[in-house]
């Protein structure tokens, strides 16, 4: 507890709630070097092991997602100057970016590479492109995320931890399983059984009325891919409905085992499912966005990670979100929309009510548990989910992206929805 007081404390100074109350009414501001994202597309999010993208190769799922934004853009495949891919636990990503790239038309001259920040990747990719920009890199890239986690080896092989890791208690937290770090969260913070059923039972709510009203609608591009049958044949299928939302009741989920520890209060019900997915977003400036005539679907304002202790690292969100919100000058009223992954219903629920932050602007859509989390993919799903949200209610807000990670971390960004260029 004192390590976590630690990490709250700065959180509580007057002098930083000041500073964020005094510049939280700030406007709009169009400025030439915004960072901008001009398309945000990803697949639909299939059941791992036994879903649509059971069959379907990392480098296939990115291809579809390249070629999404492209088309959606006009862009010419030569156009892009940068690619950068998060992934979490699919061996040689790095390749599979790289073959993506040419199956979707990009030139050999184009630089592509991966990068892993656990389940913030997708979003790590993301600010990577647009470090890029700012530092005049690039005038136009595509950041992405993937996992395939049916191909994941999830820990298996040769590799070996340091035994020196026996002498730092934190350094050996780093490998408690996350489920397990979900009990600690519920155990430490008092999150009942039921009141993690009642997140996840939301999230699902949320989620079909989302897509029975079609507002994924806008953000999903579907991909055709084969799929081995049950009697081992290999069928042709497009796919454009994410498969992890199913009828839900508040019964239904109280009959469900723990998963991770005997007595434990985390299920497969309230915790996110292990699913493949892949999204992608073009980032690029104003000023280039203006030139190309291309219509900006958001601006990114800030952008924080933050250390938390590693067995309890759900709350990372807690600890990020302030952060990102003072280098934007916001508080949390001034946020429209926060999209946090959903890991788990325990550090979900404990990150919203620790920051205050009204049910109503959680997780619009549904979340992680309904929608599926495949980890290198989620930081850039959500920017697509956020963006084409606030963009269809259709006046400027704003938006936050956020997740824990594994190992002790958290993820935070800040985006604007500024209303027709």
């Amino acid at each position: 507890m004192e390590r976590l007081t630690t990490v709250f404390r700065h959180l509580n100074s007057p002098n930083v709630v000041l500073r964020e109350v005094a510049a939280s009414t700030g406007s709009f501001q169009r400025k030439p070097d915004d960072i901008v994202v001009v398309s945000a597309l990803r697949t639909p999010i299939t059941k791992a092991k036994r879903g649509g993208f059971k069959n379907t190769y990392v480098d296939d799922m990115l291809t579809a997602v390249f070629s999404g934004v492209l088309a959606d853009t006009g862009l010419s495949p030569s156009d892009i100057e940068d690619v950068c891919v998060g992934n979490v636990n699919n061996p040689k990503t790095e390749v599979a970016a790289r073959v993506a790239q040419f199956f979707s038309g990009m030139p050999e001259t184009v630089p592509v590479y991966s990068t892993n920040r656990q389940c913030a990747s997708g979003l790590q990719a993301f600010m990577n492109v647009a470090g890029s920009l700012k530092t005049g890199q690039c005038n136009i890239g595509i950041a992405a995320g993937v996992e395939s986690m049916t191909k994941s080896p999830l820990g298996g092989g040769s590799f070996e931890f340091n035994p020196r890791m026996s002498e730092d208690q934190r350094a050996m937290d780093v490998l408690i399983p996350m489920g397990l770090t979900s009990e600690n969260v519920a155990e430490r913070f008092g999150i009942t059984r039921q009141q993690q059923d009642d997140f996840a039972l939301v999230s699902q709510q949320k989620a079909a009325k989302a897509a029975a009203s079609g507002l994924f609608d806008a953000e999903i591009i579907p991909v055709t891919t084969t799929v081995e049958d049950a009697g081992g044949q290999l069928q042709k299928v497009t796919l454009s409905k994410d498969e992890g939302i199913r009828p839900t009741t508040i019964e239904g989920l109280a009959k469900l085992r723990p998963a991770f520890k005997e007595g434990g209060t985390s299920t497969a019900g309230n915790s996110s499912q292990v699913s493949d997915g892949a999204a992608a977003v073009v980032v690029t400036t104003r000023q280039e966005a203006v030139r190309r005539g291309l219509p900006v679907l958001g601006v990114l304002r800030s952008f924080a990670v933050m250390g938390c202790p590693p067995d309890i690292m759900g709350i990372g969100p807690a600890v990020a979100i302030p952060e990102a919100l003072k280098k934007a000058g916001l508080t949390v009223r001034d946020i429209d929309i926060f999209e946090i992954n959903e890991a788990f219903a325990s550090q979900a629920r404990y990150c919203v009510e620790k920051l205050g932050i009204p049910a109503d602007r959680v997780n619009p859509k549904g979340g992680a548990i309904a929608l599926g989390h495949p980890l290198g993919c989620t930081g850039t799903r959500m920017i697509a989910t956020l963006l084409h949200e606030l963009k269809r209610r259709g006046k400027p807000a704003r938006g936050v992206v956020s997740m824990c990670m594994g190992t002790g971390m958290g993820a935070a960004a800040v985006f604007e929805y500024q209303g027709a260029n």
